[in-house]
């Protein structure tokens, strides 16, 4: 369902004067779902129940009981953490701040009704609806690949038993073997995720296949922090790291998981991992909802609304905003506004203008942690990055080991700020 001119003039006459006044809904409480419990929903879940002291029914719907966050999860692939460091459960989000949470998927939405339909029978009624389900992947993006052939060539962008099965697959490599990764087009999730990656896999294999060789196709000319990670690639594993960008073909890929071949514009190569990270587009139940615009659902930087759906609020790696990066960094941040707008347009509650920040750490090497980041405000057009900061080539061993203990603590910091 689109907005007509009438109905779209409408609806922003509509949303100023929610934002002012609490939505007249009867005798119960206003009801709130939210679908994805990762960086953003859970975040968005906590905030809404907690600020809104039991005013507002909050109820979080995510499919796993363990949620294992995909940032840190290369640190486990690196053998810096352990699988359970980043497994997290939503039992203080119900115990203590009283959310509802079900443990159950996402199959349907009816906007006009205004209710959710889950693949257990389930309707949930809502008065705004908060989406925040992370990536799914671009059909056919690699050819010979989907997800069906996952466990032969893991894409491990979902953390939990992909992460696990490639970190196995590196591990079971016959000395001196191959490890490829096919790098995403942009906008994908995490922008520095592959590159951190390619840097865990090799400390991983410094130690215990140490003649091993990494082979990166990215159809990205530039990428994250690349002077930052290509200093300490020659630092750290010199040598045994080569990435073929788009002028060596690395736009132009295909893969075989029966064979394990990887084919880079016409040379095919014999590999014995292969790491495939596709294209990326919204979770598939902002498709469902219509709320999406080509692979992204558009939203309003001043408070994370749909452009397409005054009721419904999306989050994080789904949406299309503007300048911030796909980040759980990110997510969280736009939970606190978009919790801030929700209880605002249901209890009347004060809302105050949209600020955001974003920090995105990587580690290269042992206590080689580098960072970039930005702060945000919201215009009518997007969320724009109004400061940035990056790490500098040459820095010192104490600074960069400063950075890594740094996001060690920032780790600890948005977990309890997401679960509790």
């Amino acid at each position: 369902m689109r907005l007509n001119r009438r109905g779209f003039i409408g609806a922003g006459i509509a949303t100023a004067a929610a934002l002012q006044a609490p939505v007249v809904l009867g005798a119960g409480k206003p009801r709130v779902v939210v679908i994805g419990g990762g960086a953003g929903g859970a975040t968005a879940a906590r905030y809404i129940a907690k600020d809104s002291d039991g005013a507002i029914d909050v109820t979080l719907v995510e499919p796993t009981r363990s949620y294992y966050t995909c940032f840190f999860s290369n640190l486990y692939i690196g053998g810096f953490r352990e699988l359970s460091s980043i497994a997290h459960s939503y039992g203080k989000l119900a115990s203590e701040y009283g959310v509802n949470v079900v443990h159950d998927w996402a199959i349907g939405i009816d906007r006009d009704a205004r209710t959710v339909s889950l693949a257990g029978g389930a309707v949930l009624p809502y008065d705004r609806l908060i989406l925040s389900p992370g990536i799914d992947f671009v059909d056919g993006a690699v050819p010979g690949w989907d997800v069906s052939q996952q466990n032969k060539m893991p894409h491990a962008y979902k953390a939990g038993s992909q992460t696990e099965l490639l970190k196995a697959q590196i591990e079971s490599m016959p000395e001196g073997g191959v490890f490829a990764m096919v790098a995403p087009p942009n906008p994908f999730r995490c922008p520095p995720g592959p590159y951190e990656r390619v840097s865990m896999v090799a400390h991983l294999l410094k130690q215990i296949n140490p003649t091993a060789k990494i082979l990166i196709a990215d159809p990205k000319e530039k990428f994250s922090k690349q002077a930052l990670f290509e200093e300490g690639w020659q630092k750290h594993y010199s040598g045994m790291i080569d990435r073929l960008g788009p002028d060596f073909g690395g736009g132009n890929v295909t893969v075989n998981p029966d064979a394990m071949t990887i084919n880079i514009d016409g040379a095919e190569e014999k590999v014995d991992v292969c790491n495939v990270i596709p294209a990326q587009k919204a979770g598939r139940i902002c498709e469902i909802a219509g709320i999406t615009e080509g692979n992204w659902a558009p939203v309003d930087g001043h408070s994370m609304q749909s452009r397409l759906d005054e009721n419904i609020y999306v989050l994080g790696d789904a949406t299309d905003q503007g300048d911030m990066p796909k980040s759980g960094f990110s997510a969280n941040s736009q939970a606190k506004v978009a919790a801030m707008a929700v209880r605002g347009a249901l209890t009347g509650s004060k809302v105050f203008p949209a600020k955001y920040s974003n920090t995105c750490w990587s580690l290269i090497g042992t206590d080689d942690g580098v960072k970039v980041g930005a702060a945000y405000e919201a215009t009518d057009e997007k969320i724009a990055s109004v400061s940035s900061f990056v790490s500098q080539t040459g820095e010192d061993a104490a600074l960069r080991m400063q950075t890594y203990e740094e996001s060690i603590g920032w780790y600890a910091g948005i977990t309890s700020d997401m679960f509790g």
